[in-house]
């Protein structure tokens, strides 16, 4: 590896370890293995950096989450599978996934926390951001974005704001945070109150 690589995984070790805003230039230096002058060289300031370094970062772990093992495409009984066992198995990945990606969602909660004051920050999210909402309503919910764009962007959008709320009850109370079977029951709950 080159030192522009070395720099952005020296970044992204940097931001799980201790986050956005106590990452310094020095950090990413020691953790890269390169020099202080190599980070304007390559990426023109720390925060580019840093802001590159946390796509990759989520990049990868929405890769983890998406890995699909190899299931049965049918429900078992020679039947089509159903969407909420689809839903179901999503987030059982997301939410088993959460002792060795803590540090992701700690980071994600900072980084939204920091929008306001970092307008190139927010610039660079936003198409990320859309794309993420595609990959959450293929995977989760079986919509596929290319035959059906609008419908996979609501369900996107659903998908994301359940996440983002997801996130917090894990973060602040993993005890009593909700289980793939509660978001899965609880789907079907609204489903079943707005059809009576």
């Amino acid at each position: 590896m080159g030192h522009r690589e070395d720099l952005l995984e020296g970044a992204k070790r940097c931001l799980l370890e201790k986050g956005y805003a106590r990452t310094t230039a020095r950090d990413i230096v020691a953790a890269s293995g390169t020099n202080l002058a190599s980070i304007g060289y390559h990426y023109g300031s720390k925060e580019a950096l840093l802001n590159l370094a946390f796509l990759k970062v989520t990049e990868e772990w929405g890769d983890v989450l998406t890995e699909r093992p190899d299931v049965d495409t049918d429900g078992g009984d020679g039947g089509p599978r159903l969407p909420l066992d689809q839903f179901r198995d999503a987030w059982e990945r997301v939410i088993d996934s959460y002792g060795q990606t803590r540090s992701v969602w700690q980071l994600q909660m900072e980084v939204v926390s920091r929008i306001d004051q970092d307008p190139e920050l927010q610039k660079a999210l936003a198409g990320p951001q859309r794309e993420g909402r595609d990959g959450l309503a293929q995977n989760m919910l079986g919509i596929d974005p290319e035959t059906d764009p609008e419908k996979a962007r609501v369900a996107g959008l659903f998908c994301q704001a359940l996440l983002a709320g997801v996130m917090v009850q894990w973060l602040m109370d993993s005890e009593s945070a909700p289980s793939a079977q509660d978001l899965t029951d609880g789907l079907k709950a609204v489903l079943e109150g707005r059809v009576r």
